[in-house]
């Protein structure tokens, strides 16, 4: 099996960080360039790091762009106290805008989004992030990618050694999987199954808990 090279965003952040973790420990992972906003302070032989201000004018990066065959897009922002137009610009605009770009340069990458549990297909529920979320994901399938998989986790247990983790998560993450067992899992399973995406596949394009934790096996 060949390694992968990957492109990750959201590296400070609890998802993208653990995600992150998984690639590196990982031996089908040959190199991952973390795209940031902000510095990151890690340094690991597989990883570089690549400071972007603006995703909106990532085009203006093309050259550090070329010859990977995944994007795992972690990055992300809570909906809470966001009206619709500025919460669809983050999470739609953006994600939309560094998909095209990379697609232009890498024609066989796989593009792997982050999305959520109870994300809402139709794009006409009344949940409000639910439905951005919703036409994010429907549209990136539109893109021809080698492959475009949204994955849904529910609750998403940290390594041990990150540093991005919410507080609510120190204080509470241990009952996670007792009291929703089937609603939790690992950031090592999330980033085990993003990789399985490159190098062995699925036919499914929206995971939900259940095929995020099968597909990581």
């Amino acid at each position: 099996m060949n390694s992968i090279t990957i492109i990750l965003t959201g590296a400070t952040g609890m998802v993208g960080e653990g995600v992150l973790l998984e690639c590196l420990q990982n031996e089908n992972v040959a190199s991952v360039l973390m795209m940031n906003r902000r510095h990151f302070d890690l340094t690991h032989p597989k990883l570089k790091e690549l400071l972007v201000s603006d995703f909106m004018k990532l085009e203006q990066y093309a050259n550090d762009l070329k010859g990977y065959d995944a994007c795992f897009y972690c990055a992300g922002i809570s909906s809470i106290g966001m009206k619709e137009d500025e919460y669809t610009r983050i999470t739609y605009d953006t994600t939309l805008h560094v998909a095209n770009v990379l697609l232009q340069h890498n024609p066989n990458m796989t593009f792997n989004f982050v999305s959520g549990a109870s994300t809402d297909s139709t794009e006409k529920g009344r949940m409000m992030w639910a439905r951005v979320k919703g036409k994010t994901e429907n549209d990136l399938m539109k893109l021809s990618f080698k492959g475009v998989y949204n994955f849904r986790p529910g609750f998403m247990m940290p390594f041990k050694e990150q540093r991005n983790v919410k507080t609510f998560f120190k204080f509470f993450g241990f009952w996670f999987p007792h009291v929703f067992p089937k609603s939790t899992l690992t950031l090592e399973e999330v980033g085990r199954a993003m990789i399985h995406t490159s190098t062995k596949g699925t036919a499914k394009h929206v995971l939900e808990v259940k095929d995020i934790k099968h597909l990581a096996k």
